[in-house]
């Protein structure tokens, strides 16, 4: 019985070899894909600590394999003998299924990577309640879907002819003793060295369980090439860390736990357990400007400060935009934070007036009976103004037919409402020229007195980047003519930034016309977030990566005929969480009442801090990756300081009032 068990065991082990195997090579072309240098010349030792460490690592899952094998197959195989005969195929049969999820995984990260430059992370989560159609429309538009799914096959197969080539490597005997004594005692060490193997392979090289590879372990010469410190983990690895951060720590906590967690952004003597919106009361100082009939805020979809940046000048992308900027009248702030890292939680915290925090605010029910205090439209109704908003895709999106009524706006009306089901849209939404002129055609018709607040949301400059540019406008030789004929071959690229020329047209054209037809309205101008649609490693830039001010930095830009420079020529920094209180400062009566976590462009910003990032004025940081780099724009890879974190209090703190908010929704005000 025993001999089958032993027979069974080394079975086990062998195609437990090919799960580490299979990462190590997912692990390589993760870095020949991605990475700028992709050979070992002259780093020999960050290569090897890079895949040494992430086997170890990687053996927290795929130590398993032997696991499964062993419990599932051998164990009760050494009982029954007509098992055994089918336990290859049982041993098979699980390692495909994981080695699909491997596969899987590791073709998720690719993708992942490609659009935000960076392995799974907290945003991954947010795709539960996105729309699935759009995903789809990027996957097999713009990621090769159908190649991708081909791929399968052969993969499978691989791993089929792999893994029977190393279950048909010869076995050892097994050894028989003379007394029945000595058998026992072989059996029992061997039972017992077969548990072990599998805990120290599990544990990563070690019983105990504390020194388990991690995170704060990985080798300096790995951790400091941030490249390299993504690729030394293993997709599961990181899916598993996401998965324990599901609930945010700031609404488990009491309200006593709460006030002390936000201090740091509290006054003292303020009553932080029973309510901390009262520390963020402000009185208005006094309209700066002559009170506008019309404001105008223009939130487009991934409209970047990295494509104003002189360094991709040459592109022509942003010239719409920039000759808006050039206006005397309009002030712009190049170093601005968005308030979420994507659509949903950035336009949730603008809103709302407090960070999103990825805890999905719209999502809540409860969110959707009423407002807080810091309501951006709400407390422009205060002010006298009819609260419009329009975005250019339906209003089902992350629940906007329910959140966009309950923040304080008055009207809403989505794209292929306006337009008709009919009109030219992507998945996200009606093309931005469309739904931008069908816009601009309801507010003439508005023969309403009432001053109005009109939130303009655009959509089309979004993957999978497949609008028919040609038609809209874009001539490579006249828009770009100084474009590299590298870039000028590569599609994928130069698409992309045909996407972000045309949004950019389509939204100063609307602009233009409304300054036009209302020469004395408040236009303010910014993007949801940051996008990844610049050339890297071409003749203009020779670089792989981007710099963290290209991957974090949304645009904004103000204008009004009674603004001047001087106004803001202190102002080097912001965040979406500033403009509320600009705008409030800039319209409201003196003494006028109102609600804003952090200060106007008026008061001097020594650093910004948002639940993702923090920022200085010559510096700018990432808490996930707990790594700072200087602010400038720079033509080569900035070097990147790695273990900071500036400011964490006080981004704990922005966390927690979130938090604070949920398990106290009776802040909502109806």
């Amino acid at each position: 019985m025993f001999s089958l068990y032993f027979a069974g065991v080394q079975q086990d082990f062998k195609i437990a070899v090919l799960p580490p195997i299979l990462c190590a090579l997912f692990r390589l072309a993760f870095i020949l894909i991605y990475r700028d240098k992709k050979t070992p010349s002259g780093e020999w030792r960050k290569w090897l600590t890079c895949f040494r460490y992430g086997f170890w690592w990687g053996m927290d899952f795929n130590a398993y394999v032997f696991l499964y094998s062993m419990v599932l197959v051998s164990i009760p195989g050494a009982f029954f003998a007509s098992y055994y005969t089918i336990g290859d195929t049982v041993r098979q049969a699980g390692l495909l299924v994981y080695a699909v999820v491997l596969y899987t995984a590791f073709i998720g990260r690719l993708i992942f990577y490609y659009h935000f430059h960076d392995i799974y992370n907290h945003l991954l989560l947010l795709g539960r309640h996105a729309d699935k159609k759009n995903f789809a429309d990027i996957f097999f538009n713009q990621n090769h879907g159908v190649w991708i799914l081909l791929s399968y096959i052969p993969y499978v197969g691989l791993c089929y002819l792999a893994s029977s080539w190393l279950l048909a490597l010869p076995s050892v005997r097994y050894p028989t003793f003379d007394t029945s004594g000595w058998q026992y005692a072989f059996n029992t060490v061997f039972f017992l060295a077969a548990v072990a193997i599998f805990y120290w392979f599990r544990y990563g090289g070690t019983f105990r369980h504390r020194r388990k590879p991690e995170w704060d372990e990985v080798p300096a010469v790995v951790k400091d090439d941030v490249f390299m410190g993504k690729a030394v983990i293993d997709d599961l690895i990181i899916l598993e860390k996401l998965w324990h951060q599901k609930l945010h720590p700031s609404l488990k906590h009491s309200d006593e736990e709460s006030a002390k967690i936000m201090a740091p952004i509290l006054p003292a003597g303020k009553d932080a357990v029973n309510n901390p919106f009262a520390a963020f009361e402000h009185h208005a100082e006094g309209a700066r400007i002559h009170q506008p009939k019309h404001i105008f805020f223009l939130f487009l979809e991934s409209h970047a400060q990295s494509a104003f940046d002189p360094l991709y000048e040459k592109l022509h992308l942003m010239d719409a935009s920039k000759a808006f900027r050039k206006d005397a009248h309009t002030i712009s702030v190049e170093n601005f934070l968005p308030g979420g890292m994507v659509s949903q939680p950035s336009i949730v915290s603008l809103l709302s007036g407090i960070f999103d925090a990825d805890m999905e605010l719209n999502e809540n029910q409860e969110f959707w009976k009423g407002a807080l205090p810091t309501s951006l439209p709400n407390q422009l109704k205060k002010l006298g103004y009819q609260t419009n908003f329009w975005y250019g895709g339906p209003l089902t999106w992350s629940s906007l037919d329910h959140f966009i009524p309950s923040v304080g706006f008055d009207r809403s009306f989505g794209g292929p409402d306006i337009c008709g089901k009919e009109a030219p849209h992507t998945w996200l939404g009606v093309y931005d020229h469309i739904f931008l002129g069908e816009v601009a055609r309801r507010i003439e018709n508005d023969n309403a007195e009432r001053p109005s607040f009109h939130f303009i949301y655009t959509t089309s400059h979004h993957g999978p980047y497949l609008l028919p540019f040609e038609e809209l406008g874009f001539d490579i030789d006249k828009v770009m003519p100084e474009m590299p004929e590298a870039l000028r071959r590569d599609k994928k690229n130069w698409r992309r930034m045909a996407s972000a020329w045309y949004a950019d047209q389509s939204a100063m054209k609307f602009l233009r016309e409304m300054k036009d037809r209302y020469p004395d309205s408040l236009f303010i101008v910014t993007g949801d977030h940051a996008a990844g649609v610049l050339p890297l490693d071409f003749d203009i830039v020779p670089r792989h990566e981007p710099n963290l001010r290209e991957r974090f930095l949304t645009s904004f830009a103000m204008s009004h005929p009674d603004l001047t420079q001087d106004m803001f020529k202190h102002c080097k920094i912001g965040s979406h969480m500033n403009i509320l209180p600009t705008l409030i400062e800039l319209i409201a009566p003196k003494g006028f009442r109102y609600y804003a976590i952090q200060p106007s462009l008026f008061e001097p910003i020594d650093h910004v801090v948002t639940p993702y990032c923090w920022m200085t004025q010559d510096a700018i940081g990432s808490y996930s990756e707990r790594i700072e780099q200087a602010l400038h724009v720079s033509a080569e890879a900035l070097p990147i300081n790695r273990d900071c974190e500036r400011f964490k209090a006080e981004q704990k703190a922005w966390c927690e009032l979130t938090g604070w908010t949920i398990r106290h929704i009776e802040q909502l005000r109806s």
